[in-house]
């Protein structure tokens, strides 16, 4: 069984195509391959900046001879019906046989289809995939067709059989043939050399300078740089996504660490991170002591006689322009920050944040507004939650969030220590964009989780006022991500605020703004809007549709904490179902709940309860909701049943008022047994009238009960 080695060689593939571009040559041909009837053993693919390789170990030397059988149409069949199964099945008529069938006679037809040689349908499956490669950016060059990422020089495929003798598989694409040979590095080992198996080919390579395997060059790369810094008493500070791109830059790293010119140290350590990250690609180097940024690493992709002593010089000389301009900027911004930033907040009028919902400082105005209304519920002074929230996006104005937009928010905070504000101010313009995702730490702060609520709630509100809500696939505002931030700021923190009240506070900021623009046709819609939303219908309408949004966000959340989904539904139709943190926490106890045997067994119980007392209702046209005596009760099922309703009612009704889900549940689990027991002994539809009724009404207890903690109908199960 021949092994299969393949490299597509061409000039630099840009570092964030690489891993994808190999996965995609290996799923393409490997299924190409196994479509084509040859199965393999295994396969590997590998990139570096200038080829991508593929080997495929223990593929079939032939695809098999295979032989089907296909039904065709009945012989009394119109003509064009059988040439056309003819075409399909590619046979003659005299090939057909005949046979008898329930609805006649039928042709069947044989098709056999011969096997053919591994390299014939390499050939066939590479070029394929060579021309539709996925690539997300290709070119043309020369006068040929073919489309690469970057000029495709040679193609090496070959096969190598059990005695290690290595065939050529003959192929052309565009007038590049496909050969048994390959380059080593570009500059250290120039000149093309033979192959003939996997194993000589990665051998072969690293003796010419090429690391094939792009883990193993990044493994080789934070290895060495981690012990140039611990030499110098410093760490690399680490950058797993830098890592693996500079694994894509280079086929021979070389680690070279480089000095920080003593003018730019103090620069805050975020920014000469990003600097360098950005522009150089380079690792910063800290001082484990006190957290400066010290030093550089950078990666060459060649070794040279002076140690790399010119590659330093020239990328020092490079990182301290950039590291000039940054100064720049960061000394500019601290003029401006120290006169109290109100330049930034101005400049914020001129920026719009979207052509419907005004600027960037008209939407502070309203975030502040709601940040006051906010602070409450979360233990805040309202004018410190105003304080922070006008300050939380003045870094947008300043000159190195303009260089750098990654820096927002952490230079919010850089400026407002400076500017002599509140600790508590200057953490909220860093916190108050998190959570950005389903991992990001949540804020805990009680003005930063303000400000982000505002934020977020605002976003949501405004967009959903101009009817530009997420669609399918679509989100381009980003208003999935916002509704999860605020549903982990209320549930983490436990914020005691109901959605409604918030978006009704927010929508009714939103509708006493009073556009700007210059353009009379945009003020006039953003009229006609407004008056709209002033309509109590319109606003309802709203906040249904919100809230059923921020619901459908809630189960995903919840999911993954291990919360099923129609626990959620049970929850959700509960009155106070816009208190999230209320809507969690009677969530999570009826989930655990369910999942004891106590838990188990109640719900079938109630779901038995509830299905007779419904049977009942239905046929006798009444309503069994009250009236229960214990005074009609014939069997002591029945009177242990009442006295443990009886009992563990008023605690039940305490516990649901003081929101202890979970003291509810507990006292809800000790009517387990007497509900089994009643039901064991007890037939309810009895031929006495009055204790039919009295049973019925006994049920009805038991499913109110039940539904005050929860809608268990909706329990599946």
């Amino acid at each position: 069984m021949p092994d299969l080695l393949i490299e597509l060689f061409s000039e630099e593939i840009p570092a964030r195509m690489q891993s994808r571009a190999a996965d995609d040559l290996r799923t393409r041909v490997t299924d190409g391959l196994v479509e084509a009837g040859l199965t393999y053993a295994g396969a590997a693919a590998f990139s570096t900046p200038r080829r991508l390789t593929l080997t495929v170990q223990g593929l079939l030397a032939a695809s098999p001879t295979t032989t089907e059988e296909r039904k065709g149409p009945r012989t009394d069949a119109p003509e064009k019906a059988i040439e056309g199964f003819l075409r399909g099945a590619g046979v003659s008529r005299d090939a057909l046989e005949v046979r008898d069938e329930k609805k006649g006679q039928v042709y069947f037809a044989k098709i056999t289809k011969q096997g053919r040689p591994a390299d014939v349908i390499v050939a066939e499956v590479l070029e394929g995939v060579i021309r539709n490669f996925p690539w997300p950016k290709s070119m043309r060059w020369g006068s040929g067709s073919l489309r690469w990422v970057r000029p495709l020089h040679s193609i090496l495929c070959i096969l190598t059989d059990d005695a290690g003798e290595a065939s050529i598989v003959e192929m052309d694409v565009d007038g590049i043939k496909a050969g048994n040979s390959t380059e080593g590095h570009r500059f250290m080992a120039p000149g093309a050399f033979t192959i003939s198996s996997f194993d000589q080919y990665q051998s072969t390579l690293k003796a010419r300078h090429v690391i094939l395997d792009a883990a193993e060059r990044a493994e080789a790369i934070w290895q060495d740089a981690t012990n140039q810094a611990f030499a110098a008493g410093l760490e690399v500070v680490e950058d797993r996504g830098l890592l693996a791109e500079v694994a894509g830059l280079v086929e021979w790293p070389v680690v070279l660490m480089g000095e920080i010119g003593a003018e730019y140290l103090d620069l805050p350590p975020e920014v000469l991170q990003t600097s360098m990250r950005e522009h150089q690609k380079f690792f910063s180097v800290k001082n484990p002591k006190t957290g400066r940024i010290e030093r550089f690493i950078t990666v060459a992709n060649r070794e040279t006689a002076d140690h790399g002593a010119t590659i330093l010089a020239g990328n020092q000389k490079v990182l301290s322009a950039r590291l000039a301009d940054a100064k720049f900027f960061w000394e500019n911004d601290l003029r401006v920050a120290e006169t109290g930033g109100q330049k930034w907040l101005d400049a914020l009028g001129d920026v719009t944040f979207h052509n419907k919902l005004g600027s960037q400082a008209e939407r502070i105005n309203r975030i502040a507004a709601l940040a006051r209304e906010v602070a409450p519920a979360v233990g805040v002074d309202p004018d410190l939650a105003e304080q922070a929230a006008r300050w939380a996006k003045a870094d947008l104005s300043s000159e190195m969030v303009y260089e750098f937009p990654e820096l927002q928010g952490l230079m919010g905070r850089y400026y407002a220590k400076r500017a002599g504000m509140p600790a508590e101010v200057a953490a909220a313009a860093e916190e108050h964009y998190s959570p950005l995702g389903p991992s990001d730490d949540v804020p805990t702060a009680p003005v930063s989780v303000a400000v982000a609520l505002a934020d977020k709630l605002d976003l949501l509100t405004g967009f959903w006022a101009i009817d530009e809500k997420p669609t399918g696939s679509k989100d381009p505002f980003a208003l999935r991500r916002a509704a999860l931030g605020v549903i982990r700021l209320v549930v983490e923190n436990g914020v005691p605020i109901p959605l409604s009240e918030a978006g009704r506070t927010v929508l009714m900021v939103w509708l006493d703004w009073t556009p700007s623009y210059p353009n009379n046709l945009l003020n006039s819609e953003i009229n006609q809007l407004q008056n709209k939303l002033k309509e109590t219908d319109a606003q309802e309408a709203l906040f249904k549709d919100r809230l059923s949004f921020f619901h459908d966000r809630l189960k995903v959340y919840l999911k993954d904490q291990g919360i099923r989904h129609d626990v959620i539904d049970a929850c959700v139709a509960m009155p106070g179902n816009d208190d999230l943190a209320l809507l969690v926490k009677r969530a999570q106890a009826l989930s655990d709940f369910l999942k004891t045997e106590d838990g188990e067994n109640l719900l079938q119980g109630f779901k038995r309860a509830n299905n007779i007392l419904t049977q009942a209702e239905e046929k006798d046209g009444v309503e069994y909701s009250y009236g229960a005596d214990i005074k009609f009760a014939e069997m002591d099922e029945e009177r242990a049943l009442f006295a443990a309703l009886d009992a563990q009612g008023p605690i039940i009704t305490e516990a649901l008022a003081s929101e202890d889900f979970a003291a509810a549940m507990s006292a809800m689990a000790a009517l387990r047994a007497p509900i089994d027991a009643f039901f064991e002994a007890v037939q309810v539809n009895t031929d006495n009238s009055v204790v039919r009724r009295n049973r019925l009404n006994l049920l009805s207890r038991i499913r109110k009960t039940c539904l005050d903690a929860a809608d268990l109908a909706r329990i599946e199960g």
